[in-house]
């Protein structure tokens, strides 16, 4: 079996049993890249970079001193501030951005023992879902090279789909792990807002970002959150709660387990392709000794247009900083520093984020600050609720995590709107702060990934996981690779 066709878990057991060294791992992972290069899966490839670290590992290992991901290559979005490579957020304001320390994410990560195997590609700022607003281009999704892979982690996402990478890292403002995670056929999952810290993670909006991790299989999500996660005393919205081992209670049985079928999920606007495969993987969960239970989710139908007040709002206020003053792009020519700031911004930022900067100062601006942004703020409360309401007849919600699979490149986006419909049943998990996975669970007539969406109770990442390991141990949706990425 090839390299690349196993998990990180797998890898790790060959590494520590010396089947394979992190410098041949790695070698191998970035030959693939630049096979399948055109996939415009990466921004940046250090290879001497992931080399070096690929050494160390291995003198690591050969010292005994190793944990189960030293030596592991992993793929990280480029919205993770990572020392001595380019973190550069998909824009052409951070092109020449060089980060001077690590995001705590990436620390942990090299704390482990893990390599850097490269920043992955990203939809602007992490504003998108379809890794079309990206600076280095688009992301084609493997199974369909005219189809998007979904967005912001556009990037991560197909790096672990074609297997260019074991595991990637994301972040998830309003679906941007989960959709992907369902439009490329891997597992991705979002978890609670404070479980992973956000320090030297870029912010688009502060309330809602949340660090996660894309892989093949749960058990490898079980595996890296568990490393990911954690209390920083950098990070303010980080929550002081111990991390559970996740990987301890991914075989606990399902019988008993109480799925919640939010009716708001299976109306209006999904596909019924979509619907007839999650259709089939409830029935896989019956067999197991779940059973399902009506709930309403009665806000709903107001997250998106909650998330497209709050979100800009807090992106306006986030990405004032980039001004062409300290650090990224500064326009070249310019009378006054009024003038500089203007084409500076003018020239760094991409059409969607300067969207949304200025939906963001409309709704903050004088006059108008109740109107929308408090009142939104009002419906956040309301659609948290609805959740909280909900846990209380059952112990996971499940639906799709998109109301149709990935579409062509160029179709949405001259409609934002039905762009920002994509992410209709992802964004009210962000609005209330819960956990949420997207599960591979099989393929529209046109053979292109469908994703079953579980969403936890609060700091219940352990029960999601789970949930999707036993459905794994039963499918092989997980196990599927593109044609022509075998």
């Amino acid at each position: 079996m090839s390299h690349y066709h196993k998990t990180i878990t797998e890898l790790g057991a060959d590494l520590q049993a010396g089947k394979v060294s992190s410098v041949e791992l790695t070698q191998a992972y970035l030959d693939r890249l630049e096979k399948f290069k055109d996939l415009n899966a990466f921004i940046t490839v250090d290879s001497v970079f992931a080399l070096d670290q690929a050494k160390t590992a291995d003198a690591q290992i050969k010292k005994g001193k190793n944990s189960a991901l030293t030596g592991c290559p992993i793929a990280h979005k480029d919205i993770f501030c990572t020392d001595g490579l380019l973190t550069t957020c998909g824009s052409h304001m951070l092109a020449n951005f060089v980060a001077p320390y690590d995001a705590t994410v990436i620390k942990k990560f090299k704390d482990a023992g893990s390599v850097t195997l490269g920043k992955t590609n990203m939809d602007e700022f992490a504003m998108g879902s379809s890794n079309e607003t990206s600076y280095y281009g688009v992301v084609k999704n493997p199974w369909d090279q005219d189809k998007v892979p979904g967005g912001s982690s556009g990037g991560s996402a197909v790096a672990v789909a074609a297997r260019l990478a074991p595991a990637a890292t994301g972040t998830d403002t309003g679906g941007s792990i989960r959709q992907p995670a369902a439009l490329t056929g891997i597992t991705g999952i979002k978890p609670s807002y404070g479980r992973v810290s956000r320090y030297g993670m870029i912010a688009f909006a502060s309330s809602l970002d949340q660090g996660g991790i894309m892989t093949q299989t749960a058990e490898d999500a079980a595996l890296l959150l568990g490393e990911m996660a954690g209390f920083d005393e950098r990070d303010s919205t980080s929550v002081d709660q111990a991390v559970p081992d996740y990987v301890a209670t991914l075989n606990d049985s399902l019988k008993g387990l109480k799925i919640g079928l939010p009716e708001e999920y299976f109306g209006e606007g999904l596909d019924d392709e979509v619907a007839s495969v999650i259709e089939v993987a409830l029935a896989e969960y019956k067999k197991l000794g779940a059973e399902t239970v009506p709930i309403s989710l009665p806000n709903s139908n107001l997250a998106v247009p909650c998330y497209y007040v709050l979100a800009p709002a807090e992106a306006s206020s986030n990405l004032s900083r980039f001004d062409g003053v300290r650090y990224g792009h500064r326009a070249k020519e310019y009378t006054n520093l009024d003038d500089m700031y203007e084409k500076t911004r003018a020239e760094g930022f991409g059409a969607e984020v300067k969207r949304r900067i200025m939906i963001g100062a409309y709704a903050l601006s004088a006059g108008y600050y109740d109107a929308y942004y408090l009142k939104a703020q009002q419906l956040r409360r309301l659609i948290a609720n609805d959740f909280t309401e909900a846990f209380k007849k059952c112990d996971v919600i499940m639906g799709p995590v998109t109301p149709t699979t990935a579409f062509r490149m160029g179709d949405k986006t001259d409609d934002p709107v039905a762009m920002y419909l994509n992410d209709i049943y992802t964004i009210p998990v962000n609005l209330a702060g819960l956990p949420g996975m997207s599960i591979p669970a099989g393929f529209d007539k046109a053979g292109m990934p469908v994703g079953l969406h579980c969403i936890g109770q609060y700091f219940d990442e352990a029960r999601i996981l789970n949930v999707a390991h036993q459905y794994q141990q039963v499918t092989d949706w997980h196990q599927k690779i593109p044609p022509g990425f075998e």
